[in-house]
Protein backbone atom coordinates (compact mmCIF):
# COMPACT_ATOMS: atom_id res chain seq x y z
CA UNK A 1 0.00 0.00 0.00
CA UNK A 2 2.58 2.40 0.56
CA UNK A 3 5.27 1.24 -2.15
CA UNK A 4 2.62 3.05 -4.98
CA UNK A 5 1.53 5.79 -2.64
CA UNK A 6 5.57 6.85 -2.34
CA UNK A 7 6.07 6.02 -6.29
CA UNK A 8 3.17 8.36 -7.32
CA UNK A 9 4.73 11.33 -4.98
CA UNK A 10 7.98 10.84 -6.93
CA UNK A 11 6.62 11.03 -10.35
CA UNK A 12 4.67 13.94 -8.79
CA UNK A 13 8.05 15.68 -7.49
CA UNK A 14 10.02 14.95 -10.79
CA UNK A 15 7.33 16.71 -12.89
CA UNK A 16 7.27 19.14 -10.79
CA UNK A 17 11.03 20.38 -10.86
CA UNK A 18 11.24 19.29 -14.84
CA UNK A 19 13.03 22.71 -16.26
CA UNK A 20 9.96 24.01 -18.40
CA UNK A 21 10.90 26.02 -21.68
CA UNK A 22 11.81 29.96 -21.03
CA UNK A 23 9.20 31.74 -21.80
CA UNK A 24 6.72 34.47 -20.13
CA UNK A 25 4.68 32.59 -18.87
CA UNK A 26 6.66 30.37 -16.67
CA UNK A 27 6.54 31.23 -13.76
CA UNK A 28 3.07 31.12 -13.52
CA UNK A 29 3.15 27.37 -14.74
CA UNK A 30 6.09 26.60 -12.09
CA UNK A 31 3.72 28.30 -9.52
CA UNK A 32 0.75 26.48 -10.49
CA UNK A 33 2.66 22.83 -10.81
CA UNK A 34 3.67 23.38 -7.36
CA UNK A 35 0.73 24.20 -5.39
CA UNK A 36 -0.85 21.33 -7.32
CA UNK A 37 1.56 19.14 -5.73
CA UNK A 38 0.93 20.67 -2.60
CA UNK A 39 -2.93 20.31 -2.92
CA UNK A 40 -2.32 16.70 -3.90
CA UNK A 41 0.31 15.91 -0.94
CA UNK A 42 -1.91 17.38 1.51
CA UNK A 43 -5.35 15.63 0.41
CA UNK A 44 -3.98 12.21 -1.00
CA UNK A 45 -0.20 11.77 0.44
CA UNK A 46 0.26 12.41 3.81
CA UNK A 47 -2.81 10.78 4.80
CA UNK A 48 -1.37 7.40 3.10
CA UNK A 49 1.97 7.68 4.85
CA UNK A 50 0.55 8.19 8.36
CA UNK A 51 0.36 5.82 10.85
CA UNK A 52 -2.49 5.52 13.00
CA UNK A 53 -1.48 5.00 16.82
CA UNK A 54 -3.66 3.41 19.04
CA UNK A 55 -3.34 3.50 22.83
CA UNK A 56 -5.67 1.75 25.38
CA UNK A 57 -8.34 2.86 27.10
CA UNK A 58 -8.37 5.42 30.03
CA UNK A 59 -8.59 3.31 33.26
CA UNK A 60 -11.28 5.02 35.52
CA UNK A 61 -10.04 5.86 38.63
CA UNK A 62 -11.57 4.37 41.27
CA UNK A 63 -10.81 5.56 45.38
CA UNK A 64 -9.05 2.51 47.83
CA UNK A 65 -11.83 1.79 50.13
CA UNK A 66 -11.01 3.91 53.05
CA UNK A 67 -9.86 1.88 55.86
CA UNK A 68 -9.32 2.82 59.49
CA UNK A 69 -6.81 0.95 61.62
CA UNK A 70 -7.00 1.60 65.28
CA UNK A 71 -3.41 2.18 66.76
CA UNK A 72 -1.22 -0.81 67.58
CA UNK A 73 -1.64 -1.82 71.49
CA UNK A 74 1.38 -0.84 73.30
CA UNK A 75 3.86 -3.80 74.28
CA UNK A 76 3.24 -5.64 77.33
CA UNK A 77 5.55 -4.08 80.02
CA UNK A 78 7.15 -6.42 82.69
CA UNK A 79 6.47 -3.69 85.72
CA UNK A 80 8.49 -6.12 88.09
CA UNK A 81 11.82 -7.45 88.07
CA UNK A 82 11.88 -9.98 91.26
CA UNK A 83 15.15 -10.88 92.82
CA UNK A 84 15.94 -13.43 95.92
CA UNK A 85 16.45 -10.64 98.46
CA UNK A 86 13.91 -7.86 96.83
CA UNK A 87 12.55 -6.91 93.87
CA UNK A 88 12.17 -3.74 91.56
CA UNK A 89 8.69 -2.22 90.87
CA UNK A 90 7.85 0.56 87.40
CA UNK A 91 6.11 3.22 88.40
CA UNK A 92 4.63 5.68 85.90
CA UNK A 93 2.86 5.39 82.69
CA UNK A 94 5.73 7.12 80.73
CA UNK A 95 3.02 9.58 79.21
CA UNK A 96 1.55 11.55 82.04
CA UNK A 97 4.18 10.43 84.85
CA UNK A 98 7.76 9.79 83.97
CA UNK A 99 8.60 5.54 84.77
CA UNK A 100 10.88 4.94 87.45
CA UNK A 101 11.94 1.98 89.18
CA UNK A 102 11.72 1.77 92.63
CA UNK A 103 13.23 -0.86 94.99
CA UNK A 104 11.37 -3.06 97.21
CA UNK A 105 13.26 -4.53 99.78
CA UNK A 106 11.51 -8.60 100.96
CA UNK A 107 10.49 -8.64 104.21
CA UNK A 108 13.48 -10.24 106.54
CA UNK A 109 12.74 -13.76 107.57
CA UNK A 110 12.07 -15.22 111.08
CA UNK A 111 14.85 -17.36 112.60
CA UNK A 112 15.14 -20.73 111.24
CA UNK A 113 13.13 -23.38 112.35
CA UNK A 114 14.84 -25.57 115.37
CA UNK A 115 16.27 -28.70 114.12
CA UNK A 116 14.32 -31.42 114.63
CA UNK A 117 14.46 -34.08 117.42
Amino acid sequence: MRMPVVVVALAMASIASWPLNAHAGAAVDAALALSAFAVFSQLFLLPALAQPVYSPPPVPYTAPPAVYASAPAPPAISREVVYRHGRYVLLGDGVTAAYQWMWVPNPPVGPPPPPPR
